[in-house]
């Protein structure tokens, strides 16, 4: 993985000194806080309902064991125990004291890491694909492409005060696994007919008050010209886009209005003057910034060997682990684990300090020290050994990281919402605990197969609920309380789309019936082995609408098991399935 020069150092820790200088003067009030609020944001620091929040930035999703042991370090001695891994593959402490953040920022500078442009109207975070550099579907690598995005965007003097925030995410092989479509920019690998690499760009995708699917503004565009091309884009968003209206501001809103061949006309016109400019790629610099991610030291290991010791296994929770959390390797005998943050009870996306520092050893002791950050707030183990399953299966499963639900129901992907977040209308984490008790049946997860629930506590749709083939969010209402809206049929991957609302919002009490009803029209719709985005897209949203609405939600039958309004799991369920034929 990247390690910092001497240049990335010597950024950090002026930054680092910088920022100290800015919260000593906030503390003895020479600044205000509408003074202080613009610099502690260009750290990653927000003010949430209960404390500060900091954002540390995890770029592209990659970590090493080091790394993730100054996490733990963090949550121990300045926050409450843990942190919540976001889905832009960042983390965020929630407890955090302003005095403090200097002192924090000074630990992460030790092990290259820093808060800077998690925030602000500028380019954050660059994400890209969990598996990158070792899924047998991959064109190319997409992580030096990435770092050179890092590189070239942090406090890049012209897109540091842009119209609003910007993302960009980049994608190395044919199966889209960073969302790239509901991005500001969408870079997607590909090669022509000579065999030449180059990337496909999309422009203009987002979620929010607002989403869209991104559109293509180049269909093919030779590797060199990534950084002069994005240029262009960004140029004339930052000259155009609007900065009367927050929530007009972003390059969707701008690409929508003037459309996206006009967009390409003038990003085109501008790339004219630049394409062969300082900023185009040289295959020198790719493969210095290509040295930093070459392959670990593998073993030359016997596929056969490793799956027939893996068959002998008799135990039916290491077998569901195993066809839920391992991915195929590019490497023969290897694997590729993803470590479950979505255990029962447990704030999705959350971890303590405690497994922050299991996981950083058991990335030291399986898989060359390295850790990855999923969009889907979990972590992934991208090299262990298959002979190495069965004992890291077990040393997850002591610490509650072997959840064997990866892609199933429990599997939410979930924004802070009002616990914290000063935006959220209603609370995320609560309802997504409530779900999960509802249908923490793991048998009954896997008979519902493949699908994506994702919750959001307002519009900014941190949770990424509009792709989700179940998408809940937070809704504001003048009569108060918590309500939420429903859309089902969003999707990720290749075929990225935008949820359909099914119609008016719920309160939190109704939503666990919801989501039961929504389930129990797909058990009784779907073809046999048909999985639930499929059945949507066959018979539409109508027959869910239907059956949601058809009869009130009695919310006093609901059992309130806690304070977090746990329900008893159904049991009425019958498994019904119908033929293709």
């Amino acid at each position: 993985m990247y390690r910092y020069d001497s240049f990335d150092h010597k950024i950090v820790y002026e930054r680092v000194a910088q920022y100290r200088d800015q919260v000593h003067r906030r503390l003895s009030d020479e600044l205000t806080e509408d003074e202080f609020r613009p610099l502690r944001l260009q750290n990653g620091l927000y003010m949430q309902i209960h404390a500060y929040m900091l954002r540390i930035a995890v770029p592209y999703g990659m970590l090493s064991s080091m790394q993730m042991r100054m996490f733990a370090h963090i949550a121990r001695k300045y926050d409450r125990g843990y942190g919540h891994f976001t889905t832009r593959q960042n983390i965020q402490f929630n407890w955090i004291k302003l005095e403090d953040t200097p002192d924090i920022l000074a630990d992460l500078a030790t092990v290259e890491m820093h808060g800077i442009q998690t925030s602000g109207n500028c380019i954050r975070n660059i994400t890209s694909d969990e598996y990158a550099g070792v899924a047998a579907d991959e064109i190319i690598d997409p992580r030096p492409y990435a770092e050179i995005l890092r590189q070239w965007s942090t406090f890049h003097p012209e897109f540091a005060y842009l119209p609003r925030k910007f993302k960009i995410a980049i994608n190395g092989a044919t199966e889209d696994r960073a969302v790239i479509a509901v991005h500001d920019i969408g870079l997607s690998a590909i090669k022509n007919q000579k065999g030449e690499i180059g990337f496909r760009i999309l422009v203009g995708g987002g979620t929010a008050r607002t989403p869209i699917v991104g559109s293509e503004i180049c269909d093919f565009l030779p590797w060199q010209h990534v950084l002069t091309y994005i240029e262009s884009i960004m140029r004339v968003y930052n000259q155009y886009g609007r900065r009367d209206n927050m929530y007009k501001s972003r390059i969707k809103i701008l690409v929508k209005a003037i459309g996206i061949e006009e967009y390409k006309r003038q990003v085109e016109l501008d790339w004219l003057e630049t394409k062969d400019g300082p900023s185009t790629l040289t295959m020198e610099e790719l493969s210095r910034v290509a040295a930093y991610f070459t392959a670990p030291n593998y073993e030359a290991l016997s596929e056969i060997d490793v799956n027939t010791e893996l068959l002998k296994t008799q135990d039916n929770s290491f077998s569901s682990w195993l066809r839920r959390n391992v991915r195929p390797h590019k490497v023969p005998g290897y694997a590729v684990v993803v470590l479950s943050l979505k255990s029962a009870g447990v704030a999705p996306g959350d971890a303590s300090a405690e497994q922050m520092d299991i996981v950083a050893d058991l990335a030291d002791r399986f898989s060359f020290g390295e850790v990855r950050v999923t969009h889907k707030q979990n972590l992934v183990l991208a090299d262990v050994r298959k002979s190495d399953l069965i004992q890291l299966w077990q040393e997850a499963a002591k610490h509650g990281m072997a959840s064997p639900n990866i892609g199933l129901l429990s599997d939410v992907i979930c924004c802070p919402g009002a616990d914290f977040c000063t935006l959220a209308f209603a609370r995320s984490i609560p309802l997504a605990k409530m779900i999960a008790e509802r249908f923490d049946d793991i048998d009954f997860q896997n008979d519902i197969g493949e699908i994506e629930l994702n919750m959001s506590g307002c519009v900014n749709a941190c949770g990424h609920n509009h792709v989700g083939n179940i998408g809940v969010i937070g809704v504001d209402k003048k009569d108060g309380g918590e309500w939420y809206q429903v859309s089902i049929g969003g999707a990720q991957g290749n075929a990225t789309a935008i949820g359909k609302i099914i119609g008016p919002s719920f309160n939190f009490q109704q939503m666990p019936e919801v989501i039961d009803r929504i389930l129990q029209v797909y058990l009784r719709e779907r073809f046999e082995e048909e999985v639930f985005i499929d059945t949507v897209r066959r018979i539409g949203v109508s027959p869910f609408k239907e059956f949601v609405y058809g009869t009130p939600i009695d919310a006093e039958s609901i059992v309130d098991r806690s304070a977090y309004g746990f329900i008893e799991k159904p049991d009425n369920y019958t498994v019904q399935r119908k033929s293709r034929s």
